[in-house]
């Protein structure tokens, strides 16, 4: 969607007023609000920087300048953009990603850099790899593009940055040969790109082409994705997971030219939702279709796309992984398909997207097909809003028709559906009285120390890197401040231990020296272990005869239960019930982890005999 949009000539006529030209544009074509902040930013990067870039003679008055123009489907903006013609006549285009950064630092994540924002320094994209990533996006995706063969460069421009002793540094060079970096006083060798590109003008009916177009992936491209995807052992399915797959391979097939559809898919810990929202992803690719993978959780994405860094270009990977705040006004329709694993997980509106007003919505406004894979039990925050109903309703409102599919085949705990249904029970989650649990075929185990608890997923995981220790987030993260400090400590049993590992950021599950540490909800969720070990803190604990939820025993730094406190001044009884439906589905997430095993430590004496007593054939500790 193109919010400004003029010739060189027009562009340097705009440019004393630029920002509220451009913030008129931007709400009046792409119905965003801006602040002071931004406005601001136009004005220096517009205004300033780009016009004294474009006002060489060279560059042709003709030439066409878009900013701010928004990828068809996606959230991301492209800075600035000059089209026409190269020197042979093919159509061209040059991408800027304008950044103000002044002082920049390096950061402990891969292709980052850290920089002052929003009051505090955070990581973020080299600016180059942005750029590219742009190009990259349009280049395979729009079909305009790459049926016509138009040429795309990109690059950085660091208008405020005086050194490139950390964006020009050697680690970026991947990035910065594809999309280089320029900085303050770097004006000429920016210009001398945009030359070399432009020649001569087109007008700005290319560019409204381009907007227009088809968003699909070239053929090469749904080859290579079905290719790559389906050759994961990993991702085989079995059984009804099957089943599932064809109906949503069917119907994404016949909502391109029919009724707009909506997919409800219920399966509980185990039943291979992930498996096979990859499987659709690579089906619906092969076929050409635009199609998408999302989870709210940042954890399932990020180690997915780690498992396929090899086989798949990271361009590739960021375009089909997202997370569910991508899609604040899409145009409707945007998509062939979306797929949503962990559906529980969505929120009523993105924290840094601007206009938001419910994820679900979102969704299934801006897809043909939209796929939502849901267990109700798992919602784990305050702020997820995922429920069958709410789709049903907002679906309802958008005209679709409504499927319902259900996975009832466990494959994780050893495929034992009788240990999730103790479980169940046991946490009070559903109600089975009758639910009996052999450890025979699931090795579950309920120990008497966290140091025990420890030394056992250690020894596990020698095997192969797939067993960690989790726990309910009762303890305050006091190590993101003070590296030197541990955060779980138990000092009866001589035990101390740090929270995930920050610096690996999501891929703690998989990263080879996370055994050490302690992982929580949030970086397990939706993913599988060999063997889990799980400490159960304070806050679920065995009193006067049932097992209640103790919503205070949190640490203050989780944000998982964000939000109670205000609501229990406004309805207690309703936010007691929330707060403990919160607290019993985190552990019954965190329990659900392992495929061959799951050993617990009851922080409470009195809750770990309870389970005991649930399991009568048990023999505890070994």
């Amino acid at each position: 969607m193109l919010a400004y949009l003029a010739s060189k000539e027009q562009f340097l006529k705009d440019a004393p007023t630029i920002d509220d030209i451009v913030a008129a544009q931007v709400k009046k074509n792409l119905n965003i609000s801006v602040g002071h902040s931004e406005t601001q930013s136009w004005r220096n990067s517009l205004g300033n920087a780009m016009f004294h870039v474009m006002s060489d003679t060279s560059i042709p008055n003709d030439s066409t300048v878009a900013v701010e123009y928004r990828l068809n489907g996606r959230k991301f903006r492209i800075d600035f953009l000059i089209a026409g013609r190269d020197s042979s006549g093919k159509e061209s285009m040059v991408i800027v990603e304008l950044k103000q950064w002044e002082d920049i630092v390096f950061s402990a994540l891969d292709g980052h850099v850290r920089t002052f924002l929003g009051g505090a320094q955070r990581d973020q994209p080299h600016p180059s790899y942005q750029a590219w990533s742009y190009a990259y996006h349009l280049s395979t995706f729009n079909e305009y593009v790459y049926s016509n063969d138009l040429q795309i460069a990109a690059c950085a421009y660091l208008h405020n940055c005086k050194s490139k002793e950390v964006v020009g540094d050697q680690r970026y060079q991947s990035d910065t040969v594809k999309a280089p970096v320029f900085i303050k006083g770097e004006i000429d060798p920016l210009r001398e790109l945009i030359k070399t590109r432009i020649n001569q003008g087109v007008g700005e009916e290319m560019l409204k082409r381009v907007d227009a177009s088809p968003i699909r992936p070239s053929k090469q491209l749904a080859e290579a994705v079905g290719s790559m995807l389906e050759g994961l052992e990993e991702f085989v399915l079995l059984d009804d997971q099957k089943t599932v797959l064809e109906k949503i391979v069917s119907t994404a097939t016949e909502a391109m030219v029919g009724q707009k559809q909506v997919i409800i898919v219920k399966g509980g810990p185990g039943t291979g939702k992930s498996v096979i929202s990859i499987n659709a992803l690579s089906r619906l690719s092969s076929l050409r279709m635009n199609a998408r993978y999302i989870t709210p959780n940042a954890a399932p994405r990020t180690v997915f796309e780690s498992k396929l860094k090899g086989v798949m270009s990271s361009g590739v990977i960021h375009d089909l992984f997202s997370g569910s705040g991508s899609y604040v006004g899409v145009k409707e329709d945007s998509f062939d398909v979306l797929i949503v694993d962990e559906a529980h997980r969505l929120k009523l509106r993105t924290q840094y997207a601007k206009g938001g007003v419910n994820q679900i919505k979102e969704i299934i406004e801006a897809a043909r097909t939209s796929v939502f894979f849901i267990d109700e039990a798992q919602k784990v925050t305050w702020k997820d809003i995922g429920e069958i109903n709410s789709i049903e309703q907002f679906a309802a409102e958008a005209g679709t028709q409504v499927q319902y599919l259900e996975l009832t085949s466990q494959f994780r705990c050893s495929g034992s559906d009788d240990y999730m249904v103790w479980l169940d029970n046991a946490l009070g989650v559903k109600i089975d009285n009758e639910s009996y649990f052999s450890p025979e075929r699931f090795d579950f185990r309920i120990v008497d120390s966290p140091t025990e608890l420890h030394n056992l997923i250690k020894e596990k995981n020698q095997e192969n890197n797939k067993s960690r220790v989790v726990a309910g987030y009762c303890w305050d993260w006091v190590s993101k401040k003070n590296p030197n400090e541990l955060d779980i400590k138990f000092p009866e049993f001589g035990f101390a231990a740090e929270w995930n590992l920050d610096r690996v950021n999501q891929a703690w599950i998989i990263h080879p020296d996370s055994v050490k540490e302690v992982g929580c909800i949030h970086t397990c969720q939706g993913l599988e272990l060999d063997y889990v070990g799980v400490i159960v803190g304070p806050d679920l604990v065995f009193e006067a005869g049932e097992l209640i939820a103790i919503p205070e025993a949190r640490a203050k730094t989780d944000k998982s239960l964000h939000g109670y406190k205000k609501e229990m001044k406004e309805n207690p009884i309703l936010a007691s019930q929330k707060a403990d439906e919160i607290i019993r589905n985190t552990y019954r997430t965190l329990m659900s982890r392992g495929m061959k095993g799951c050993y617990v430590y009851f922080t409470d004496h009195a809750t770990s005999e309870y389970f005991k007593q649930l399991l009568p054939s048990v023999e505890t500790g070994k």
